[in-house]
């Protein structure tokens, strides 16, 4: 069952210079389509500029179609009457989470959504208790937010949106800001969300160990989808990637490498251990 569907979704902006002549518009989203069934977790690539991060926040409603339409659940994202139960369904985290953390304590700030929603105060501490032991962050509850490391503050994000019990999650580049522990921890907390609660996973990134644990990659460049596959496949097209300015997984690019001095290796390896399994043959 398809929980989003994307059809023909035009995002346009206007950028403004010295003049009135230098008025320009810019298409962000240049007619996308796609379609996401509910428990895929699926990884949005692509450079700064590629629309990617637009693309998020028109899932989420935080933008508007300039042209075509975005549906969760087959709710119009345009009909304000049930915007709330689209935000309610999809939740957006974003790559800064100080820029949506809102209350004094973690559990404060984990029931901002909820109430929002307008749920019953006693329905909303049972979601808190669930959400903070979900990410592993209950024994903070009565923190201050802003003692926290921003692996934590990250965490406490992910769970003011669980809070609200969404059936999807949008994560806007969640781990830019982290160190690689803070890193392991958001995706193996969205890892667990995905395969566990069935939530599906929508997840705007530029690191490829992220990109890794989808199962399914959409490739954006210039506002179009260029490329939509499994890992194994968008990754055994090298050329096309470094072309578009991407990075590969590094046992992947390797392994490109290589191919190119003649050893016989296969096109999808995308882990050092298939790239050690393979290269094992050869002792």
């Amino acid at each position: 069952m398809s929980i989003l569907k994307i059809k023909d979704l035009v995002h346009k902006y206007v950028t403004y210079g010295d003049t009135e002549e230098d008025k320009q518009e810019i298409a962000a989203i240049d007619h996308i389509d796609i379609n996401v069934e509910k428990g895929e977790f699926v990884a949005i690539l692509g450079k700064n500029g590629s629309g990617k991060s637009s693309l998020a926040k028109h899932i989420n409603g935080l933008l508007m179609p300039t042209e075509g339409t975005v549906y969760i659940k087959g709710m119009d994202t345009k009909d304000e009457s049930t915007l709330l139960k689209v935000r309610q369904s999809a939740g957006i985290v974003f790559q800064n989470p100080d820029n949506q953390i809102v209350g004094t304590t973690v559990e404060e700030d984990t029931a901002f959504g909820p109430e929002n929603l307008g749920i019953a105060s006693k329905d909303i501490w049972t979601r808190i208790t669930a959400a903070l032991t979900g990410v592993g962050m209950i024994a903070y509850k009565e923190a201050s937010p802003n003692h926290l490391s921003g692996g934590q503050k990250q965490r406490v994000a992910i769970a003011g949106i669980m809070a609200m019990e969404p059936e999807c999650i949008v994560l806007d580049e969640p781990t830019a800001m982290l160190d690689p522990e803070g890193r392991r921890h958001v995706l193996s907390l969205v890892k667990a969300l995905n395969k566990e609660k069935n939530i599906t996973i929508l997840m705007v990134t530029h690191h490829m160990e992220e990109v890794i644990l989808a199962d399914r990659i959409i490739v954006m460049d210039q506002g179009k989808i260029v490329m939509d596959g499994k890992p194994k496949e968008i990754f055994s097209r090298v050329d096309e990637m470094k072309t578009l300015g991407l990075e590969v997984p590094y046992a992947t690019e390797l392994a490109w490498e290589l191919k190119k001095e003649g050893v016989n290796l296969s096109d999808t390896i995308t882990t050092k251990e298939e790239l050690v399994e393979e290269l094992c043959q050869f002792v």
